[in-house]
C-alpha cells in the first residue's frame, strides 16, 4: 500500500474480513475521531475496492446504476447482520435487496474434474461483470448469515465504531485492539475525572 494513502487505509482488517468479503463491504463505512469515513464515496473508489477484492476485472468500469446497486447492497447488509445478531426478522426491503443481488448473475452449476476427481462447481454468469460482483457479494453474505460462523457475527461494542466482525471467543467485544484500547482509555479517563 502506498505511504501517502490516508491513515485509515492502513488499518488492520477486522476478524472475519479475510474470509467474508461481504463483511469487508459492510465495513467500508465507519467512523474515526475526525468523522465518518466512506471507502466507497464515489464510483471510482468502489471500482478500486471491487478490483482489490478480485470481484471485478480492472478493465471493467462501474456505471452510476451499478455503483448505486453496490451501495444499496452494502446498506441492506447492516440490517441483515443486526437481525441475525438479535435473532430477529430483518426489514423486508433489506432481504429483497440481497435477493435481487443474488439473482443479478445467477451461478450455473458445472461438473468440474480435478486430480481429486469430479465435484460440483458453480460458475457465476460473467456476461455482466458488475452484476456478477454483486451476486458474489450477496452469495458471500448469504453464506455468512446461514453458515457455521453466523453466531460469531458481532457489531463492535466501542462507542462510535459501527464495524462488524467475527468473534473468536465469547468475551470479545471489539473489532480491533485499537477499539478496545479506546474504550479502556475512556473508562480510565472517566474514573480519574470522577475522583
Amino acid at each position: 500500500m502506498d505511504h501517502d494513502a490516508p491513515h485509515y487505509l492502513h488499518q488492520l482488517p477486522v476478524p472475519g474480513e479475510e474470509r467474508y468479503v461481504s463483511l469487508s463491504l459492510v465495513n467500508t463505512r465507519f467512523t474515526l475521531s475526525h468523522g465518518l469515513v466512506d471507502l466507497l464515496d464515489d464510483a471510482e473508489a468502489a471500482h478500486l475496492w471491487l478490483v482489490r477484492h478480485e470481484l471485478l476485472p480492472d478493465r471493467v468500469a462501474l456505471n452510476g446504476r451499478q455503483f448505486g446497486r453496490l451501495l444499496g447492497l452494502r446498506e441492506s447488509l447492516r440490517p441483515l447482520f443486526e437481525a441475525r445478531a438479535a435473532r430477529a426478522v430483518p426489514p423486508g426491503e433489506s432481504l429483497d435487496t440481497l435477493n435481487s443481488a443474488l439473482a443479478a448473475a445467477p451461478s450455473t452449476p458445472r461438473l468440474a474434474w480435478t486430480s481429486d476427481g469430479p465435484h460440483r462447481a458453480d460458475e457465476p454468469d460473467t456476461g455482466n461483470p458488475a452484476a456478477a460482483a454483486l451476486s458474489l457479494l450477496a452469495e458471500d453474505a448469504t453464506e455468512l448469515l446461514t453458515g457455521s460462523e453466523a453466531d460469531q457475527l458481532t457489531e463492535c461494542a466501542a462507542q462510535g465504531c459501527a464495524r462488524w466482525f467475527l468473534r473468536s471467543h465469547a468475551a470479545r467485544r471489539w473489532c480491533t485492539t485499537k477499539c478496545g484500547n479506546r474504550v479502556r482509555a475512556a473508562r480510565a479517563y472517566a474514573a480519574r475525572k470522577e475522583r
